[in-house]
């Protein structure tokens, strides 16, 4: 291979969920063999890592230890801070589970780790469901925000069904 192309050349990146077992099925992307390994010990540390497959090509896999896949999406909404504190503001819902929702705020705000909100969306599907859910604030990351929903809510049937369209 000339050092053009060596230095041109992308390497392939994949996300792989783990099993409640510590368990990834990993896929080259190249080749397609498919092999089920132990990552269990990457858990807490590293979740991005670089494989090499039999077949000679690398890749990069980025680990996921969450319970539950997460739908990316690009829902509007709103937010209401119901606990420690007051405000609100415009959401965008970048991602959302049966047990948690990721969205991005516009700056500056005054969410906080801890606090209870309430988020107001409509989900993009044919009957264009309206959500209500409160939440409890896990992470802020300057404008991007990790809340867990809470109480049984998270099993809402139209979110189920939601989840699974893919």
């Amino acid at each position: 291979m000339t050092e053009e192309k060596i230095l041109t050349k992308k390497i392939s990146r994949s996300k792989v969920f783990v099993s409640e077992h510590g368990l990834a099925t990993i896929t080259c992307p190249h080749c397609k063999i498919t092999k089920q390994t132990p990552v269990g010990h990457y858990c807490g540390k590293k979740h991005k890592i670089k494989a090499q497959c039999s077949c000679g090509e690398s890749f990069l896999l980025q680990l996921e230890f969450r319970k539950n896949y997460r739908k990316p999406t690009e829902l509007e909404g709103t937010y209401r801070i119901v606990s420690k504190g007051v405000g609100g503001g415009i959401a965008t819902i970048n991602d959302i589970s049966r047990e948690g929702i990721g969205f991005t705020v516009a700056s500056p705000h005054n969410i906080e780790v801890g606090q209870k909100i309430m988020l107001d969306f409509s989900l993009d599907n044919r009957k264009k469901t309206f959500l209500s859910k409160e939440a409890l604030i896990r992470s802020v990351k300057n404008d991007q925000i990790g809340c867990e929903i809470l109480g049984n809510q998270a099993f809402e049937k139209d979110l189920g069904f939601y989840l699974q369209a893919g």
